[in-house]
């Protein structure tokens, strides 16, 4: 009879296991999908298909909500390290989208986002603003560029006031750190892009006068 027992427990339990099992696999499959519609929204935001970008963001937003309702259900199935790097993805998606657009910064409640995810979802949004910086430099567009160079460098700067963030919000740290890095070769870039623009321009305006002076010459 006790074995009987048990074994009715045990068959109980298997079968909760099995379909906290199938949940989590069916949370981490959307989590998955999250992360890559915020990536195809950066990419997309990059091409200058903005409203493909925010479409995107739609999905992923669909998604986040029913990962945030399936939650209160399930806490220790939802949240881990998946799940953050998705709202990270998501953050830095909407931040960066919207400074694409309107050159403002969304704010948390306005994403939909923790705190800490959204600032390290914003220190990531500084390597996706030096492709913006290339692109505009490949396009001859130095005033762009230094553009957002200057919204990287308030990124940075901004988090670099949060000192006390830096114990509460783990990795912030180590992506501020790649982020100055990314900073310095972007603002290197864009040094060599103006010098190489004025000696351009020098050499235009100093070849009429040479080609003048041989024309001259040749008269002579």
């Amino acid at each position: 009879m006790i074995l009987s027992s048990l074994k009715t427990i045990l068959k109980e339990v298997k079968l909760e296991l099995a379909k906290k099992e199938k949940l989590h696999e069916e949370f981490q499959e959307k989590m998955r999908k999250v992360t890559s519609l915020s990536k195809q929204a950066i990419l997309l935001s990059h091409q200058k298909k903005l409203k493909e970008a925010k479409e995107q963001i739609g999905k992923a937003k669909g998604l986040m909500d029913l990962l945030e309702e399936q939650s209160k259900k399930y806490p220790a199935i939802i949240y881990g390290g998946m799940f953050t790097a998705a709202i990270q993805e998501y953050a830095e998606a909407n931040i960066f989208v919207n400074l694409i657009e309107e050159l403002r910064f969304l704010p948390p409640q306005e994403v939909g986002v923790p705190p800490a995810d959204y600032v390290l979802g914003l220190a990531d949004v500084v390597g996706e603003c030096r492709r913006v910086v290339l692109d505009a430099l490949r396009e001859g567009n130095v005033k762009k560029g230094e553009k957002f160079l200057e919204i990287m460098d308030e990124i940075y700067i901004e988090l670099m006031t949060l000192d006390e963030t830096y114990m509460l919000v783990p990795g912030l740290r180590r992506k501020c750190d790649v982020a100055r890095r990314i900073i310095e070769a972007t603002r290197g870039d864009i040094t060599l892009e103006v010098r190489r623009k004025v000696l351009e321009d020098y050499l235009r305006r100093f070849k009429p006068k040479t080609e003048k002076v041989k024309g001259s010459k040749r008269k002579l």
